[in-house]
């Protein structure tokens, strides 16, 4: 009971962050807020397992994991505020004001991968699953990957309606979350 009562609290400024798109279903911000979920949920059942184990193999990966997801978060998050323009003018309400870059950027980590921001929350997502291995985890894990692989594809769909023939070459030239891989 006390997991769910976290759970419910955690999970207003979620819902806050994500009301304008939560309702749109064709929104990359309506899968998001899923994943987001998905990742509270995590996070409220493994924080007691946070340090147990210190030097067992899952804790090891899990902090590796955990480590790579604040760099990607942190590398993708500066390069978005010192690469790209805004512009207010792109009136797109699902967007957030970082997310209406004008100019496509592809150097630093994006030069990799197309989504540094999302893949810091896979990363994130399994991270947190390794602190507590359990069957309904490891669903809900699969779950938010799920929800960020729809993130990703429909943020694809809205960059390829935006930068166009653009994008769809930055596509055939990156990764969509692992440099080098997928």
């Amino acid at each position: 009971m006390e997991k769910l009562i976290v759970f419910g609290i955690l999970s207003l400024p979620v819902i806050l962050i994500s009301w304008r798109t939560l309702f749109s279903i064709r929104s990359h911000g309506f899968y998001r807020f899923f994943s987001w979920e998905c990742i509270l949920w995590l996070l409220v059942s493994n924080y007691s397992f946070w340090f147990e184990n210190p030097f067992g193999i899952k804790q090891i990966f899990s902090w590796v994991f955990l480590f790579y997801s604040i760099y990607l978060v942190l590398a993708g998050t500066l390069l978005l505020k010192k690469a790209a323009k805004t512009d207010y003018a792109r009136n797109e309400k699902s967007l957030y004001k970082f997310e209406r870059t004008t100019e496509l950027i592809d150097t630093g980590v994006f030069k990799y991968i197309r989504h540094p921001l999302y893949s810091s929350l896979l990363f994130l997502t399994w991270g947190i699953f390794l602190k507590n291995t359990t069957g309904f985890l490891l669903l809900i894990g699969l779950l938010s990957s799920g929800f960020l692989l729809m993130t990703a594809r429909f943020d694809e769909k809205e960059c390829v309606a935006y930068f166009g023939e653009k994008y769809r070459d930055y596509m055939k030239q990156t990764k969509r979350f692992i440099p080098f891989i997928i």
